[in-house]
């Protein structure tokens, strides 16, 4: 009897399937929504990891951006009723508060008791988009696909993927999803990208018209522009308020502008890194969430 008979016709195709259902696990459980308001897309294997405390200010602390800040809320409580909303796009100056914005936001429709859950997807898992939706499409909640820091370079193909989301394909983008995305550029790519790319192409224009209008899906641009001194200033303000931290106003004053000084910028990521420096200094212990 030769070796092959020996070890079975079908052990090697057995081997070869078990091996193919590796490579290929079986699609992922619905996933339970209520068990929190806030999770993380991972792939590898695919899947929805519950945020127990999300990392946020309040809402009543981000100063000098009430009209963006007006806007996003009704927007999103619009959203959690069921009604007609707009993806949102939030583009600017970095450390103006536009990632504080969307999780501020989330928290306040929650306080109100609206079911809304926030999903936060990495803009490198941009490809894994469709997988994504496939998931929350069954789901009865009203959930905010969020992507942080988003933005393209020339060769990046990952622009595709937000199609599904943002018009989707045959079966567009679920009843109960909406996309809110930060970027520090309005177009999502830069400028200089464009504009060498438009006099290289064959018929200028339309090689990077696909991404430059991809900005165009978004229903809102919210704007986030550097803050001035006593916009700064107010934030501190703020903070000190919320944190009952007291200090003489002119020491106070005198030591953020030195902070903002050695920073050479002014925004409110500057103003709550110099509010943490101060804390610290006082003896306090600034509170997550």
């Amino acid at each position: 009897m030769s070796h092959s008979d020996q070890c079975g016709p079908q052990d090697p195709m057995i081997r070869i399937a078990e091996a193919l259902e590796r490579l290929s696990p079986p699609p992922a459980a619905a996933p339970d929504l209520g068990q929190a308001s806030a999770f993380v897309w991972h792939t590898q294997p695919d899947r929805l990891e519950a945020v127990p405390s999300v990392n946020r200010v309040a809402l009543d602390l981000l100063v000098g951006i009430n009209r963006s800040r007006d806007t996003l809320l009704e927007n999103t409580r619009q959203f959690a009723r069921g009604m007609a909303a707009n993806n949102a796009l939030l583009w600017g100056a970095r450390g103006m508060g536009k990632s504080s914005l969307v999780k501020a936001v989330h928290a306040a429709i929650v306080a109100e008791g609206l079911p809304l859950v926030l999903v936060e997807l990495h803009r490198e898992d941009l490809p894994s988009i469709g997988r994504l939706l496939a998931q929350l499409r069954g789901s009865q909640a009203r959930i905010v696909l969020y992507c942080d820091d988003l933005s393209f370079s020339h060769d990046d193909q990952h622009y595709k993927s937000l199609k599904a989301v943002l018009d989707g394909g045959i079966e567009g983008r679920p009843d109960n999803v909406i996309f809110y995305a930060t970027s520090n550029r309005r177009h999502l790519m830069p400028r200089d990208m464009i504009e060498n790319e438009r006099a290289t192409a064959i018929t200028p224009g339309e090689a990077v018209e696909e991404k430059v209008s991809l900005s165009d899906r978004f229903g809102l641009w919210l704007g986030f522009h550097p803050c001035t001194q006593d916009e700064y200033l107010a934030m501190i303000d703020g903070y000190c308020a919320a944190y009952d931290l007291t200090i003489e106003p002119d020491v106070l004053r005198a030591q953020a502008i030195e902070w903002q000084a050695t920073r050479g910028s002014r925004s409110g990521r500057v103003a709550w890194q110099f509010f943490t420096d101060l804390a610290g200094r006082h003896g306090l212990s600034l509170r997550a969430g």
